[in-house]
């Protein structure tokens, strides 16, 4: 997470396995974005669900972030 910084996201989720990045979420474009081929394929439900879910942790964090 970030703050301030011009042209920078404010929220980045980085999806991994076995250290290869699959997917990615930030505040800028708000969606999922596949990075290996295996996640192309994977169907747009579970696509906006995750996207969803990463937009609602992005709003807590945010929250949690300006608690702090």
């Amino acid at each position: 997470a970030s703050s301030d910084i011009p042209n920078f996201p404010e929220f980045v989720f980085v999806g991994m396995v076995d250290g290869v990045q699959m997917v990615h979420y930030d505040s800028n474009i708000q969606k999922v974005v596949p990075e290996q081929d295996w996640m192309k394929q994977t169907d747009a439900e579970f696509c906006e669900k995750e996207r969803e879910n990463l937009f609602y942790s992005q709003q807590s964090f945010k929250a949690e972030v300006a608690t702090l």
